[in-house]
């Protein structure tokens, strides 16, 4: 079957358009709902948000259609992706719910859903709940009697961040580090200030002042320049930047150097491994990773294996094949000792444990490899896929025999928004741009006729 509604990381889109609308909400409300529903008890829901406009008309178009389902619905307001997950399993709902379109601008919105232990619902419930959204008779409704409540929980806010404090090292704190945290205007504005602030860490805070519009908006993961600088203003150890829904971060050092999510990975991982404590003998990430990490974790005796893109299909390989670090190179991090998904606040906490018990700066302890020259374009498209053109092939071709066995090249369409993804990386940077630049003009020869 073919969807029409969930990509990679959920559904997502312009709000009031396409399949985010307020019909298409009611809709997973009440598809979600049946699916899940279970008569041998009073069902629960547990719906999260990020501080997007469009929330205000999500939220209730959801809440309506799981409480005709017959389920409890739980709201908990603006709250990171990875603290809704949290609360699913500590509430013991049923399912989980977040509101949001995690790094892309306001005019965007997504739902993303997580079954009762955290987890990312799999491709064939997804695709079951799809069946019974775009099925042609109606959705079964709960009797007058049967239809389930809402409320909300004041207290979510503090649940979450007493757990995030308790996964910093016992007996330890953040005293005497100066931490730039941004926000980006996102569901961790509240909560991410307070978690290193109880942690006895001197925060400054930027991206804290959400409007419906700014979430994303030159500011967070994907445009941490103003975080760099406040650093460097401030004279601050470390730069913290998370993205809209808090399930990833970026890092800067001392200096405002960026440090992205494969060298996060790597210090968690060399960390987790000198503790004795890394399951698996290496790590998990996907075919975007850097080379670079590849060979640092070879050096060191550990191992990384690839998954395709999105951090559900790194969490199911870690769970199935016994790894418990894992992430993306966009600084989806995924600490499943203590997660099911990515966790921006938590993964900083652990960097922030290694900066705390080595006592070296962010630049040294951070910096354990050089990144290969990786360069990634995208091209916008419409309609058929232009992947498949013969001309777009022979492109590709070409370019994997221009890097053979000194690079690689990955290609592949975007899951949330209509766009073809080239990256190419090796040890020459000219022979990379040269693949790059000649795949995209082959591309968008097709795209623009």
């Amino acid at each position: 079957m073919s969807r029409k509604y969930f990509g990679t990381d959920g559904i997502r889109g312009t709000a009031n358009e396409g399949v985010m609308t307020p019909e298409i909400a009611l809709k997973v409300g009440q598809a979600a709902g049946s699916y899940f529903l279970n008569g041998g008890y009073k069902n629960k829901v547990v719906i999260g948000k990020d501080t997007r406009l469009s929330g205000y008309m999500i939220e209730p178009a959801l809440t309506a259609g799981f409480v005709s389902a017959g389920m409890d619905v739980i709201l908990v307001g603006p709250m990171p992706t990875p603290a809704v997950a949290m609360l699913t399993r500590s509430l013991r709902a049923d399912l989980g719910v977040m509101i949001s379109a995690s790094h892309n601008p306001y005019r965007d919105n997504g739902i993303k859903l997580f079954d009762k232990i955290g987890l990312k619902l799999s491709d064939d419930v997804e695709i079951e709940i799809e069946k019974r959204m775009q099925g042609e008779s109606p959705l079964p409704l709960a009797a007058p009697d049967k239809l389930g409540r809402a409320k909300r929980l004041d207290d979510a806010q503090g649940r979450y961040i007493e757990f995030a404090k308790h996964t910093f090292p016992r007996r330890k704190n953040l005293a005497g580090l100066k931490i730039v945290l941004d926000c980006s205007n996102g569901a961790a504005y509240k909560i991410a200030p307070n978690v290193f602030w109880e942690l006895e860490a001197e925060v400054i805070s930027i991206g804290v002042e959400p409007n419906g519009f700014n979430i994303n908006d030159k500011c967070g993961s994907t445009s941490p320049e103003k975080m760099c600088e406040e650093v460097v203003k401030n004279s601050a150890d470390i730069g913290i930047a998370l993205d809209g829904d808090a399930d990833r971060l970026i890092v800067c050092d001392e200096k405002g150097n960026i440090i992205d999510g494969d060298k996060i990975m790597a210090v968690i991982a060399k960390h987790q491994k000198d503790l004795g404590t890394l399951q698996g003998g290496g790590i998990v990430a996907t075919s975007m990773s850097n080379m670079g990490l590849e060979k640092y974790l070879e050096s060191i005796d550990l191992h990384l294996k690839r998954t395709q893109v999105g951090d559900r299909y790194v969490s199911a390989f870690m769970r199935e094949n016994g790894y418990n670090v894992g992430g993306e190179q966009s600084g989806h991090i995924i600490m499943r000792d203590y997660t099911t998904t990515g966790d921006g606040i938590i993964a900083a906490l652990q960097v922030l444990a290694v900066i705390t018990e080595s006592g070296k700066t962010v630049s040294k302890a951070c910096n354990l490899f050089e990144l290969y020259p990786q360069i990634l374009k995208n091209v916008r498209y419409k309609g058929d896929n232009p992947l498949e053109n013969k001309d777009v092939q022979k492109a590709i071709a070409a370019g994997e025999n221009t890097l053979e066995k000194t690079g690689r090249i990955v290609i592949r369409k975007s899951g949330t928004e209509p766009l073809i993804r080239v990256m190419a990386e090796g040890e020459d940077e000219k022979l990379v741009k040269k693949a790059v630049n000649d795949i995209v003009a082959a591309i968008e020869k097709v795209v623009n006729g």
